[in-house]
C-alpha cells in the first residue's frame, strides 16, 4: 500500500491499520465503528458534503522538482556494495601481515578476570590500524599479525574510561585477524565481483549499473511520492470545511495513538517524547493536528469519489484482498487482515484511487 502522504505522520494511520488497530468490527464484516454517540465513521456511510465544500480537483496546477541519481552518491553506493561484499575468501587480503593504515577485518572477544563483559564482543568489524578507535594497546597488538591468526591483547583500561566496572582493569581481548580489507583506490577487482553472488553483475562496468538502477528507482520513487504530495496539498488548498464528525477525529486519534505508542516503545521511549523528537510536539497537540488533518482530506477524497464513480465495490473490495492475502501466502482474506476492518482497507484503496485520479489530471510542471 501506498503510504498516505498528506499531514505530519501521514505514515502513522497506515502503519496503524497494518498492526490492527483501527475501526473494531462489529460483527457483521463492514468494521465500522460508531466512535462517539451512534455517528458511524465509515465513509462511505457519510453524507460527507455536509462537511465539504469541494473546490477545483481536476487539471491542478503544480510544480515539483525533478529528481536525479547524484554522481557522488553513486560512486559511494558502487564503493560500499564491493568493498562490502569483500570477504576472506574473495578480494581480501591474506598474503602479508597487518601494518598501520591497513582496515582489517576482525572477530574480537573481552574478557575481565576469565568473564566476557558487556559491549567487549563483535563479530567481522572493520578497524583501521592507527585510528585510536580502540583503547591503548589494542591496534598497535595487531601490527605485524597475519590474516587467519589469532592473538591475545593483555590491556589495561584506562583510569577515566567511561565505565566504572572497567575503568583501570586489566582485561585480555581474544582477536581474529579475518582479512586485510585492500585500498579503497577506486580500483574493482572483476574476478572478485563475479562472486559476489549479484545476479546479472559480474564486472565493474555491470556493477555501476546495478548502482544507479538502484539509485534511479529511488529517484523516480522519491519524485512521484512529491508530486502526489503537491497535488494533495494543491486540492486541500481549494476545499472549505464545515466542522469534521467528531467520532472521525477520535477514532484517527486514537488509531494514532496506539500506532505512536508503540512504536515509542519498541525505541525505549514514551510517546511524548518520541513525537516531541520526531515531530516537535507534544503527543496531544501532534494528535489534535493529525486527526483532523486526515479527517477532512479522508472526507474530501470521498466526495471525489463520490462525484466521479470512483468508489470500491464490496466485491472489487473482495478481490483486492484476495489478491493481496495470496500474495502474502495467507489462505484466506480473514487470515491476512486479522482484526483490521474491511472498511479501513476499503477506504485505505479508496485513497490510493482518488489521489491517482487528481494525479492523473493535474497539470504538472517539472523544475
Amino acid at each position: 500500500m501506498k503510504k498516505k502522504t498528506l499531514g505530519l505522520l501521514a505514515a502513522v494511520l497506515s502503519v496503524c491499520m497494518l498492526a490492527g488497530c483501527g475501526a473494531k468490527d462489529t460483527g457483521d464484516g463492514t468494521g465500522t465503528s460508531t466512535g462517539a454517540g451512534t455517528e458511524s465513521t465509515a465513509l462511505k456511510d457519510m453524507d460527507v458534503d455536509k462537511y465539504v465544500t469541494l473546490g477545483e480537483y481536476k487539471g491542478l496546477e503544480v510544480s515539483v522538482d525533478t529528481v536525479e541519481v547524484d554522481e557522488d552518491e553513486w560512486d559511494t553506493l558502487v564503493n560500499n556494495v564491493y568493498y562490502g561484499n569483500i570477504t576472506a575468501e574473495n578480494g581480501g587480503i591474506m598474503d602479508r601481515a597487518v601494518e598501520t593504515g591497513d582496515t582489517v577485518n576482525i572477530d574480537y572477544e573481552g574478557k575481565k578476570d576469565g568473564v566476557a563483559f558487556d559491549g567487549g564482543t563483535a563479530q567481522g568489524y572493520d578497524l583501521t590500524i592507527g585510528s585510536g578507535s580502540f583503547i591503548a594497546g589494542f591496534e598497535d597488538g595487531l601490527i605485524d599479525v597475519m590474516p587467519g591468526e589469532t592473538v591475545d591483547l593483555d590491556l589495561t583500561f584506562p583510569e577515566n574510561y567511561g565505565n566504572s566496572d572497567l575503568a583501570g582493569q586489566a582485561v585480555v581481548f581474544t582477536v581474529t585477524v579475518n582479512y586485510i580489507q585492500p585500498a579503497q583506490d577506486g580500483e574493482f577487482s572483476d574476478e572478485v565481483i563475479s562472486n559476489f553472488g549479484i545476479d546479472g553483475v559480474t564486472n565493474e562496468e555491470e556493477l555501476r549499473q546495478y548502482a544507479y538502477d538502484y539509485l534511479n528507482e529511488n529517484a523516480q520513487q522519491n519524485y512521484e511520492t512529491n508530486v502526489q504530495q503537491a497535488v494533495m496539498d494543491a486540492f486541500m488548498a481549494n476545499n472549505s470545511f464545515a466542522s469534521v464528525p467528531e467520532a472521525l477525529v477520535q477514532k484517527y486519534s486514537d488509531a494514532a495513538e496506539s500506532s505512536i505508542t508503540s512504536m515509542a516503545s519498541a525505541y525505549g521511549v514514551d510517546a511524548d517524547t518520541f513525537t516531541q523528537y520526531n515531530y516537535g510536539q507534544d503527543l496531544a497537540t501532534f494528535l489534535s493536528t493529525y486527526a483532523e488533518q486526515t479527517a477532512k482530506q479522508d472526507i474530501a477524497l470521498q466526495a471525489v469519489a463520490n462525484k466521479e464513480n470512483l468508489n470500491i465495490s464490496d466485491e472489487e473490495l473482495d478481490q483486492m484482498l484476495q489478491d493481496r492475502a495470496t500474495a502474502a501466502g495467507y489462505d484466506t482474506i480473514e487470515e491476512y487482515i486479522g482484526e483490521t476492518s474491511k472498511e479501513d482497507y476499503r477506504e485505505y484503496f479508496l485513497y490510493d484511487k482518488v489521489l491517482d485520479y487528481l494525479v492523473e489530471n493535474a497539470q504538472i510542471t517539472n523544475n
